[in-house]
């Protein structure tokens, strides 16, 4: 209780620069966590939906049923990702379906390499949507980045603002006793010690959440090929029913 008592003495008794960094370090610490435990919720919410979708996608017959089950996951970013790749196959399908009906009046050769070709669509909307949840899932990480590189320097700068300041008031005091000096130098040194309690709760969570988001983006990628090549083998197997 006494070191608590002590240490707001000293923030209190330090020079208005000094505060002014210690408040800036605060603002930077409070946000840092704020973000800190958003981005845990939203990522432990994302791997636990994501894996029920796997699961169910991978038992499942029908992908309209997987479609039915993605609308239910909505915190799952490969359930998005599939929801987006279904609706461009569902189109994709129409056209072709149209294109039938029109050769039906007016013949027209249908081969094969139409419908491989139609998946590049599905490949191109998989992509975009991989890019957009790796954006989502992005937001607000690189300020944890920017707190651990700036914040012990801020810090330092803090502390030598201060000790600047205890120098200066030494030489007019004309004392340079310890029991001069240690005050201000110990007030000073707060704004390091603030600086990194900032700074490194930061880095490791800045670590931590950038290694999940990649193997997030492995994940996305990995679903990605497999819907892909089901696609692929449905063309191949409807067309090979045809001939």
């Amino acid at each position: 209780m006494t070191a608590d008592l002590d240490l707001i003495q000293m923030i209190s008794g330090a020079g208005i620069m000094v505060q002014m960094v210690l408040l800036l370090l605060l603002f930077f610490s409070i946000t840092s966590w704020a973000i800190m435990l958003m981005k845990y919720r939203y990522l432990k919410c994302a791997f636990r939906e994501s894996a029920l979708f796997s699961e169910f996608f991978w038992k499942s017959r029908d992908l309209s049923e997987a479609y039915k089950k993605a609308k239910q996951l909505q915190g799952s970013p490969i359930a998005r990702v599939f929801r987006v790749g279904y609706v461009e196959l569902n189109q994709m399908s129409r056209s072709t379906a149209g294109r039938a009906e029109n050769a039906a009046a007016a013949p027209v050769a249908m081969t094969f390499g139409n419908g491989i070709s139609g998946t590049d669509n599905v490949k191109r909307a998989l992509r975009r949507a991989i890019n957009t949840e790796m954006t989502r899932m992005a937001q607000m990480v690189p300020f944890l980045a920017t707190t651990g590189n700036t914040t012990p320097f801020i810090g330092l700068f803090g502390t030598v603002w201060g000790i600047m300041n205890s120098f200066h008031g030494i030489g007019l005091r004309g004392s340079a006793s310890l029991a001069v000096v240690a005050p201000g130098i110990s007030e000073a040194l707060v704004a390091t010690a603030a600086g990194l309690a900032a700074a490194i709760p930061a880095v490791i969570a800045f670590n931590h959440f950038s290694n999940r988001i990649r193997l997030f983006e492995a994940e996305m990628q990995n679903f990605s090929a497999d819907f892909l090549n089901i696609v692929e083998r449905d063309i191949l197997q409807s067309e090979g029913g045809r001939r």
